[in-house]
């Protein structure tokens, strides 16, 4: 039996919305940034002074959320790029949050918008580009579309210090044997981001436990009830990746309305550091 180190906890700025406030909507028939909304009220801090914040709680790696970049200019990336080194703080991953590479008729639109991202998570020195699968039901066209996006997109992307990663995630990708599938038909080209909280029903825990030994990352979503943790779902979950050999880091995720933000994903990483698996 051992404890996870605490080096493998990550945050997700998904699970920061009210510290942050403004969200940037994206428009797939452009590469431009939306319009702010403050979709989470006025936030307390910008993307560019969260890597301090983070240090201070202690996180040391981070996900980006591609709609809480409020610019894709090379100075702003550069900016935050900077900051996330002054603050010892690793990116670990840009979450490209949007796009349906399976789609039979926008497909390629959403592809190439999706590339331009990538091209965004090489500026700040992502380690991992994630990027959804796509959201059709899983025929075997749409799988096939999927693979063939996935393909080219690896192929843009050849020589980076990038991994290109997708996600248990949506209609194409909602079982198990579709995401082997997916990623035997890439050859290890693309990586899989297994979440715990996209996947549910009497069968969720076995169902996670046959991807979790491809996953390299992991969204280690926890519920809570009345503001306390469902110890015995994140148990079972963080046991049964574990179980399956998974090695990469936990980005915490936290979306309920109370705790908040900060003891939330406090209670999450202590759960997970303090327990043996």
């Amino acid at each position: 039996m051992a404890r996870v180190s605490p080096d493998r906890i990550a945050v997700s700025t998904w699970s920061l919305h009210r510290l942050l406030g403004a969200i940037y909507p994206h428009d797939l028939t452009t590469t431009e940034i939306g319009a702010e909304q403050q979709a989470y009220g006025e936030g307390e801090e910008s993307l560019l002074g969260l890597p301090s914040v983070l240090a201070n709680h202690g996180y040391h790696r981070l996900e980006i959320v591609s709609f809480h970049l409020r610019s894709r200019d090379k100075v702003y990336l550069g900016e935050l790029r900077d900051q996330l080194k002054i603050s010892n703080v690793r990116l670990q991953t840009l979450l490209i949050d949007a796009g349906d590479i399976s789609h039979p008729e926008h497909g390629a639109r959403d592809t190439a918008w999706v590339a331009s991202w990538i091209e965004t998570a090489n500026e700040l020195g992502a380690d991992n580009a994630r990027i959804i699968a796509g959201k059709q039901k899983p025929t075997r066209d749409a799988l096939d579309r999927s693979v063939k996006a996935l393909t080219a997109l690896a192929d843009g992307n050849a020589g980076s210090s990038v991994r290109l990663v997708t996600e248990n995630w949506f209609d194409l990708l909602a079982e198990p044997a579709h995401v082997h599938y997916l990623l035997d038909k890439l050859d290890g080209r693309v990586g899989l981001l297994g979440d715990f909280g996209n996947w549910g029903g009497a069968t969720k825990y076995a169902d996670l436990k046959s991807i979790f030994g491809r996953a390299e990352l992991c969204h280690a979503k926890a519920s809570f009830i009345d503001g306390d943790l469902d110890e015995a779902d994140y148990g079972a979950c963080v046991t049964l990746a574990e179980e399956a050999g998974y090695k990469g880091p936990y980005t915490l995720i936290f979306d309920s309305d109370v705790p908040s933000e900060w003891h939330g994903l406090s209670t999450e990483s202590d759960f997970i550091t303090s327990r043996d698996v």
